[in-house]
Formats: structure tokens, C-alpha cells, sequence
């Protein structure tokens, strides 16, 4: 198909009807109307360039609600000249699977291709999407599936390796507007916003372009009068509420932005991230265990008063509960944002790790192991052991590694915070150490 005729009338649903609800009227009717994703739908976009090229392949795609997955799968059809079929992963089972596969086997003969859209594809079991396998490969069908969840974990690789993954933007401040300023066009009325609530509005859907048009309908419905303020806007819709499933891929992109801002000792990040998680619904003591962890993986020695007050915030939080125990967790939050950081610790424990592996089951030197029995003492158990409280400096310098090992260096600790002193120390003690050998 030329890209001149890519979003032309042709390409259409069908018209709207009237009484149907604002967001089933302003569904796109070209592809060339959807709003918010030209990194696909642009004329250097991927799917531009599949439906020039007529080389339509089955996707994957990947994005929040209320971004256009479904429209997109309509229009490709329409776009490709396809049979359009959809079905809900959330509804539908294998049988309802065999007999679209059956429809679409007889369309293919009869010279007609399909296009099978499965909403919340996710949904399946592993054994449902295996059986888009031979129907994809055989050209069959192409399939669509729309998904909300990370395809990587909810997709099955044998899946994942016959589809292309698309990524759909959640919808940002201009293409919200846009969504409204069509609204408007349609219904022949304004909503009853000033500048400040219009964006509130915007706000408050979050990105979804369905729930911006279900909220848009309510204030078309009010009597006429004065354009609402935030209070009245607030008291008569509810806002969206943010993605978030603790079961899923947001309860990991939260807590991994909330580690990296402490990391970064951003504070204010890591307050917000807290915050995001925290109105999600995640449980205080999810975070309380990563603060903790957090303490000893990213600030260890350099302040050591890091794993006190984590463990603090989290005791705090289980005597207190919710909402009160939250602050307490914030301020452990903000500690350790501020606090000097070294991965020493968790360095060292690494090598050391690995140094045990290689080196297996070799004895520690006899002079620090103990001789409790008679037999021990006559093998040198204990014999030349330097015990460091009587010597000048409090340090003996002897070798508490096993023999014919070398001396590693496992734990190396930065200049900051308290190990800058604690590496100062470590200096003296090798210096003692060399002179005495």
C-alpha cells in the first residue's frame, strides 16, 4: 500500500452511532487519529512502515490502558484488508480458540486473511498460548495480542519469538488535550473548567485516554453555570487510581526506582517513589526488608548508623501500623538518601565469597585454632599464638588465613563517610604488618 494511502478514508471503522458512550464515539476512525503514539504510527513508525511494505506481522502490544490497542488492531485490519476477529483472554478458552482457528482456516481458503485480536493476552495459560503456534506460523492467522503486563514474563518465549513487541506511550499532557479538544468538537459544548481544572482533569485520568472521555462525559452532563474549581472538580469525579499490582511489573519498577534514588542520595525522588508506592497499596513491610538490605548493600561502614535506623523504622513501623508507621519508614527513607554511600561491604562479601569456593576445604593455621584436649596441644593446636591485647599497639599482625593461601584484599573501603577513618586504620595495620614480617 503507498504511505499516501496509509491513513485515508478507507482505513476506517465504522461511524459512530449516537447514545453510545463519548469515548466509543471519538474512537479513532483512521489511524492517522490516534492520538499520543507517533513513534508507531508517525511516518518514520513501525507501523507505517509495515502497512506500506503490506508485510503485516503479528504483534505484541505493550502499553497502559486507554492508549489505543484496540483501535490499532481494528484500523490494521481495515488497513491490511484482514478479517477482523476479537476475542478476551478473560472470557474466552481453548474451544472458543479452535473454532476462530477453523473460521480463519476456511476465510484462508477461500483466498481471505484474519486478523485475530486477543485482549489481555496475559491471561492465557501457557497451554492456550501454545496453540497460536502452528495457526501464526502457517499464516493462518496474524495475530494481535494487547497486553498491560511486561510480555517478557507473562508471554511465553515460544510466543514471544513469533511476534513483534510494540510498546504503546501512556498518553501525555498534549495528546490528553487533544482527546479533549475532540470531545468538545463532537458533543458542540465546552467543559465547565477553568485552564487550572482542565489540566487537573488531565491529571486525574493518568495517562488513559478512555477514563479522560468517561470523566469528559460527566461534566457535559452538568447544567450550565460556572466553570468548576479544583474542590468542585475533585468532589464530583474521582481520580484514576495509578497503576499498581504488587503481584506484578510496577511493584518492581517502583521499589527498583526507590533503591536507585536512595543510591543516587536523591532525596526528593525517593520520597516521591515512597510515596507512589505507598498510595499503590504496597505493604510497609516490603519496603522496611529493602531499606534494611539497602543499609548494608549501599552505605555499609560509611555510616554505620545506617542498618540502626532502618531496622529502627521498621520496628517503629510494626508497634505503630499504618498510617502513622509510614513517616517513620519516610524518615529512614531520607536518612539513608543522605547518608555517605560504599558498596564496600558488599563487594568485600563477594570476593570473599568466591574465594571460598575456589579454595574449598582448607584448615585455618594451627596457631589460631583451640587445644581443648591433651591429643590437640601435642599436635600444635594453639602453638604460636600471639594474643593481640598484650602486645604495645593491640594488633599481633599474625596470619589468620590457611597456609600457602597468600593474603587476599577483599575489603577495600572508600573515602567517604566513617570508612574514610576505617581505611586510614587498615593503612596503619598493613604497615605494622610488614614491618613485623
Amino acid at each position: 500500500m503507498p504511505e499516501d494511502d496509509l491513513f485515508s478514508p478507507n482505513v476506517t471503522e465504522s461511524s459512530p452511532i449516537q447514545g453510545q458512550p463519548l469515548a466509543e464515539r471519538l474512537r479513532p476512525r483512521s489511524l492517522g487519529d490516534i492520538a499520543g503514539q507517533e513513534h508507531l504510527l508517525g511516518p518514520q513508525g513501525s507501523l507505517t512502515g509495515m502497512l506500506a511494505r503490506g508485510s503485516l506481522a503479528s504483534l505484541i502490544l505493550w502499553g497502559p490502558p486507554g492508549v489505543g490497542k484496540t483501535t490499532i488492531a481494528r484500523l490494521l485490519a481495515a488497513g491490511a484488508n484482514l478479517h477482523f476477529t476479537q476475542i478476551s483472554a478473560v472470557f474466552s478458552g481453548v474451544a472458543d480458540l479452535k473454532r476462530v482457528f477453523d473460521d480463519a482456516l476456511k476465510l484462508k481458503k477461500a483466498g481471505r486473511a484474519t486478523l485475530l485480536f486477543v485482549d489481555e493476552i496475559h491471561r492465557f495459560n501457557r497451554a492456550q498460548q501454545d496453540a497460536f503456534l502452528p495457526v501464526v506460523e502457517s499464516g493462518t492467522i496474524v495475530l494481535i495480542g494487547a497486553t498491560t503486563e511486561n510480555p517478557s514474563f507473562a508471554l511465553n518465549g515460544a510466543l514471544l519469538s513469533r511476534c513483534q513487541v510494540l510498546v504503546l506511550r501512556r498518553l501525555d499532557d498534549e495528546a490528553m488535550e487533544l482527546l479533549l479538544q475532540r470531545a468538545e468538537a463532537e458533543t458542540g459544548q465546552h467543559l465547565p473548567l477553568t485552564l487550572q481544572t482542565r489540566a487537573m482533569l488531565r491529571a486525574m485520568a493518568d495517562g488513559d485516554g478512555r477514563a479522560l472521555l468517561n470523566m469528559a462525559e460527566q461534566l457535559f452532563a452538568l447544567p450550565e453555570g460556572e466553570p468548576l474549581n479544583e474542590e468542585g472538580l475533585s468532589r464530583l469525579l474521582s481520580r484514576r487510581a495509578a497503576l499498581y499490582d504488587r503481584d506484578r511489573e510496577e511493584h518492581y519498577n517502583l521499589i527498583s526506582a526507590l533503591h536507585k534514588s536512595m543510591r543516587g542520595s536523591d532525596a526528593d525522588a525517593a520520597l516521591y517513589w515512597l510515596a507512589r508506592m505507598f498510595t499503590g497499596g504496597e505493604d510497609p513491610r516490603f519496603i522496611a526488608r529493602r531499606l534494611t538490605r539497602f543499609a548494608s548493600e549501599d552505605i555499609g561502614l560509611a555510616d554505620p548508623q545506617a542498618l540502626p535506623q532502618a531496622l529502627a523504622a521498621w520496628d517503629a513501623y510494626e508497634r505503630l501500623g499504618s498510617p502513622e508507621g509510614e513517616l517513620c519508614i519516610a524518615q529512614a527513607v531520607l536518612y539513608l538518601a543522605t547518608a555517605p554511600k560504599s558498596n564496600a561491604a558488599y563487594k568485600a562479601l563477594g570476593a570473599a565469597t568466591r574465594a571460598a569456593k575456589e579454595t574449598g576445604s582448607l584448615m585455618p593455621p594451627q596457631n589460631i585454632l583451640n587445644a581443648p584436649t591433651k591429643l590437640m596441644k601435642n599436635l600444635g593446636y594453639g602453638a604460636g599464638y600471639t594474643y593481640d591485647h598484650d602486645t604495645d599497639e593491640g594488633f599481633s599482625g599474625d596470619n589468620y588465613f590457611p597456609e600457602g593461601m597468600g593474603r587476599p584484599d577483599f575489603y577495600r573501603p572508600v573515602q567517604r563517610g566513617f570508612e574514610r577513618d576505617i581505611a586510614k586504620r587498615l593503612a596503619y595495620w598493613a604497615k605494622l604488618r610488614e614491618e613485623g614480617a
